[in-house]
């Protein structure tokens, strides 16, 4: 896989063109919601809802009620009841979206209060639903909650950024060849794997090479620019990839 240096998206690069990806939005709107900061915020957690649904899972609760708390936070989150707390300076939306859910279960705990079915907002841009079939298939580990969700959500953003990335492959009509390379991105393939996909596909070895090379640094790129939508500011980043690559590794 490549490392963070491998490319930083100019998005990331750019303080200007910082102000407009989403945290930074939301950020900025503190309490003034504005239909700009709304999209924004209902784009990271139609992202990012997963990771939350299976942490309250692993905190013990059964699937209906995980189902019932992740639908009711999201409502509350999504209203904006939530990010009047939000410190811009050190703010992540990671690390800011756990403990504002932390915060709703201790809550919800300390008043003994029980959902009922159905009786949540559920008018989010995603269902919760769907989270207990992809949950079923995780594996048991030893990890705890916490550094589970923090594995979950890295995760999830290199789900995002191999989607974004293969994606652009399908829009220049080099799908079979995303599919082929793809494979190289976890890590270093060895010398006569370049040669046997460049027989297969009917290019130079060198060719493969250069390929390869373009995807790995594409994927630098989008990599660094999903990670510039939830921290505050481009002095995050790199600091932000690593520990997410980190997490993964864990």
């Amino acid at each position: 896989m490549g490392s963070p240096s491998d490319g930083v998206g100019h998005s990331a690069k750019v303080p200007g063109l910082f102000a407009t990806t989403h945290w930074s939005v939301v950020l900025a709107a503190g309490q003034e919601a504005s239909p700009q900061s709304a999209e924004a915020l209902e784009q990271l957690c139609r992202a990012y809802w997963y990771p939350l649904y299976a942490y309250v899972r692993r905190r013990g609760y059964n699937p209906e009620d995980a189902e019932d708390l992740a639908q009711e936070f999201f409502a509350r989150f999504l209203a904006g009841n939530y990010l009047v707390r939000v410190d811009r300076e050190r703010a992540k939306f990671r690390s800011y979206l756990l403990g504002a859910l932390n915060h709703f279960l201790a809550d919800a705990w300390d008043h003994a209060h029980r959902l009922k079915r159905g009786g949540g907002q559920a008018n989010q841009p995603f269902d919760v639903r769907s989270g207990e079939s992809r949950f079923t298939l995780e594996p048991v580990a030893e990890l705890t909650p916490d550094r589970l969700f923090d594995r979950g959500w890295a995760l999830t953003v290199l789900d995002q950024v191999i989607s974004r990335l293969r994606q652009e492959y399908e829009q220049s009509g080099k799908s079979r060849l995303f599919d082929k390379l793809s494979a190289f991105l976890p890590g270093d393939a060895e010398a006569d794997s370049y040669g046997e996909l460049a027989r297969e596909l009917g290019m130079t070895e060198g060719t493969v090479r250069v390929a390869v090379h373009r995807l790995r640094r594409r994927y630098g790129e989008l990599f660094s620019a999903e990670v510039a939508h939830t921290v505050s500011s481009p002095a995050e980043i790199h600091d932000e990839m690593r520990y997410l690559l980190g997490a993964v590794s864990s």
